[in-house]
């Protein structure tokens, strides 16, 4: 099932500012379902005005991706599929929070941040949730289901459309 909310871009003079953007959808939980849920979060952003190469959108399509991996990896029920809902401010003052959750049906497989043994080949996906997040927590899925749901808050710090300036915080310098 997918929700989406898109309202229109500007405001008149004593209109309200437009709603955040909403995108939720169903994935199985497997491999191929969290990379396509990657690949939505990524164009979703796109299309609301966040460039592909831009931070907010490589920021959070990277935490949405880890976050899924978890799902699969660590969250999965035979039969039952995860979801993902994500939220940005829209608008030519769009400034703010976008915000991604995950939910899977396993109640008991709580993610806690860990360190990884340096040459260890995972382990690694929450702390890069952690660094790059401005806020992240799990807590009970939404509507009382099983499960659980992790969420991550990113900063967009720049307005959509690609009118803020400077590089991204994935962006290496150049040189």
């Amino acid at each position: 099932m997918t929700t989406e909310n898109a309202p229109s871009r500007g405001t008149r003079p004593g209109q309200q500012a437009p709603a955040p953007g909403e995108f939720a959808m169903r994935f199985t939980s497997t491999p191929r379902g969290a990379r396509l849920a990657r690949r939505l979060v990524s164009h979703r952003l796109a299309a609301w005005g966040y460039p592909y190469d831009s931070g907010p959108n490589e920021t959070t399509t990277l935490i949405a991706s880890e976050l899924a991996a978890n799902a699969v990896r660590h969250g999965r029920v035979p039969g039952r599929d995860f979801h993902v809902r994500l939220t940005a401010p829209l608008g030519d003052d769009a400034s703010g929070t976008i915000r991604i959750e995950v939910s899977d049906t396993r109640t008991e497989k709580r993610p806690a941040l860990i360190a990884a043994a340096p040459d260890a080949e995972t382990g690694r996906g929450l702390y890069l949730v952690s660094r790059l997040a401005e806020r992240w927590a799990v807590g009970p899925r939404q509507g009382g289901g099983p499960g659980k749901t992790v969420w991550a808050e990113i900063a967009t710090e720049t307005k959509p459309s690609g009118s803020g300036s400077g590089p991204g915080p994935l962006q290496r310098p150049q040189g």
